[in-house]
């Protein structure tokens, strides 16, 4: 693939300033502010596709977002990739917290990204990922030539649940048809430790609303008289875990798939350095579920986490106040064999049960996804370890994520197919966070990889 090579030396700089563009475009889904944000990023990709080489470029309607649809198909006979992406992104606050603007992409070298770092809200999560399957084709079709049928199908809705991307697969069902989906919304161990990802946990996302006197009052006048939502909702959420740090809800953890100690132990030969983890994250001692490794309990084991919460007077300076409302919003990370609409169920009810008669509680759900693991003895796997041998010199690990991406369950559901998690971003990218950042290695790396991939599994696919 020496022209292949040559071709990504010689507009190398040029994808650069593509992504960096789409980066200025703040296509943040959860608030409707941005709707026309979310819009303008969609074409800007639609123009992008069609560049690149792709044919029946769309950007389809949906009742949110819209989704981005391009093809080409250059022998039926031959195997058909469908590529997965999305390009909204997260709300980038708190504001205060980041270097630079969210939306003025900036490059800066660091400890990790000694080559430099592109800092942005979606740098890694997921437009670079996403935006190197694009350059990656372009340059397959103006070098060595596609070996393979290519759909692209990217999305405005991840961030917030994906709520209408199942309705599109389901009625383009036909239009979509493949024999693997190929993503890029994971990591790697290490620039230097290739790794592939095999397993996905579920998510079930919940927003809790704790009610109590019909208006705020006098902290004075009416304090320890009356119930204080803030701190009845403290109290609630300190009895969703045990001491031993499990979680208490009443048959959570019936549906857990008990991993055999053969496959812990073979987990636990990633590289790890606890120095270094505790190092990054600035804290002291690291917390969790008794009985498993750091490891373990970021892939194999559920959690439950609070993921803000608020109520009552957080403006400058003071005011005595007793709160009518608290909130807060709390995601549960499942494993293999778990429901989230029971596991849903199952917080409901116990988190009503444990309501004092002094307040009022509603449990609002919000969406969810199912856990994922995927095979590694099938060509689409054999295809991306070859691919990423060949690129970083040596074979990736399998690697159990700890994130969610409840559309690869669906995939396998309405298409028949599995998923290739083929991710280059790192752990310590700060996705979802301030400072979120993507390196330039890592940019430059997966669009080499990439073509790659579509040679071996055509390969694997069709032996002759």
């Amino acid at each position: 693939m020496t022209a292949l090579n040559n071709y990504l030396e010689e507009h190398k700089e040029r994808f650069l300033q593509e992504l960096l563009e789409m980066l200025r475009i703040p296509s943040v889904s959860a608030d409707p502010a941005f709707a026309n944000d979310v819009r303008r990023n969609a074409e800007y990709l639609s123009q992008k596709l069609i560049s690149a080489g792709a044919d029946n470029v769309e950007v389809f309607e949906t009742k949110g977002h819209p989704i981005v649809y391009g093809d080409k198909i250059i022998n039926p006979e031959l195997p058909t990739v469908l590529v997965y992406g999305h390009y909204d992104v997260q709300p980038p606050d708190p504001l205060d917290l980041w270097d630079s603007p969210p939306f003025e992409p900036v490059i800066k070298k660091t400890e990790l990204h000694p080559d430099g770092a592109i800092f942005a809200r979606g740098a890694c999560d997921d437009k670079g990922q996403m935006y190197m399957h694009v350059k990656a084709f372009e340059a397959m079709l103006n070098t060595d030539g596609l070996s393979c049928n290519v759909k692209f199908m990217i999305e405005g809705e991840e961030e917030v649940g994906s709520e209408n991307l199942g309705v599109f697969c389901k009625e383009y069902a036909e239009k979509l048809a493949c024999d693997v989906v190929l993503l890029s919304d994971t990591s790697i161990l290490a620039n230097d430790v290739p790794s592939i990802t095999t397993g996905l946990r579920g998510l079930s996302y919940i927003e809790v609303e704790v009610t109590g006197p019909n208006k705020d009052l006098h902290s004075g006048v009416f304090g320890g008289a009356v119930g204080n939502p803030v701190n009845v909702l403290c109290e609630m959420i300190a009895k969703l875990k045990n001491d031993d740090k499990s979680i208490a809800i009443p048959g959570f953890y019936d549906d857990v798939v008990v991993v055999s100690e053969a496959e812990r132990e073979e987990m636990n030969k990633a590289p790890f350095d606890m120095a270094a983890y505790k190092k990054f994250l600035n804290i002291d001692e690291v917390e969790g579920e008794q009985g498993y490794t750091t490891l373990e309990r970021t892939s194999i084991r559920p959690t439950l986490d609070v993921n803000g919460i608020w109520g009552g007077y957080i403006g400058e300076g003071a005011k005595t106040v007793l709160p009518s409302k608290a909130f807060a919003k709390i995601s549960m990370r499942l494993v293999p064999n778990q429901d989230p609409d029971k596991i849903t169920q199952l917080f409901q009810d116990y988190f009503e049960s444990i309501a004092p008669d002094s307040v009022n509680v509603v449990v609002h759900p919000h969406h969810g996804g199912m856990p994922a693991v995927t095979p590694t003895d099938t060509p689409e796997y054999e295809a991306a370890k070859k691919a990423m041998a060949l690129t970083f010199g040596k074979d990736p690990i399998p690697v159990r994520s700890g994130g969610s991406i409840p559309i690869v369950s669906l995939f396998e559901e309405v298409f028949g197919v599995k998923s290739v998690l083929l991710g280059f971003g790192l752990n310590s990218d700060d996705i979802h966070s301030p400072n979120e950042h993507y390196g330039l290695f890592n940019f430059y790396r997966g669009i080499e990889t990439i073509p790659h991939f579509y040679k071996f599994y055509s390969e694997l696919k069709n032996p002759s």
